[in-house]
């Protein structure tokens, strides 16, 4: 399937801002990530590691889904999926991904007229 792989962080832009306009301001910006995601269909599960922790969700495009946000709080949010693109509402961002050229081009949006856009660029392992 075309999201699953392992993918090691290439580049980011706006991390910090990202970090600061969702209030995890103390949170730790120099380390590797490694996202890892199985697909079957439209059921994923998407795991991010990072030293010391582990961040993981079970989703089925198109479907209402429980999600855990990074600090392991639990949301429910339609899952969409059109043109290649996973979109995902989280509650203080927008998440949307998509495999260009063999690597994983992940997007976080936060809302409004001052909203920051933090990009990560994630290449195959």
């Amino acid at each position: 399937m075309a999201f699953s792989g392992k993918y090691e962080l290439e580049s980011q832009d706006n991390y910090e801002e990202f970090l600061e306009a969702i209030g995890l301001l103390h949170a730790k910006t120099d380390h590797k990530v490694v996202t890892e995601v199985v697909q079957d269909g439209n059921d994923f599960t998407w795991t991010q590691t990072v030293p010391n922790g582990t961040w993981s969700n079970k989703f089925t495009a198109g479907q209402q889904c429980e999600l855990a946000t990074m600090m392991g709080g639990k949301f429910t949010a339609a899952v969409t999926m059109e043109g290649g693109k996973i979109s995902i509402p989280f509650p203080q961002y927008r998440f949307t991904a998509e495999i260009i050229e063999d690597k994983l081009i992940m997007n976080c949006i936060t809302p409004g007229e001052k909203g920051v856009t933090f990009k990560r660029i994630n290449k195959r392992i």
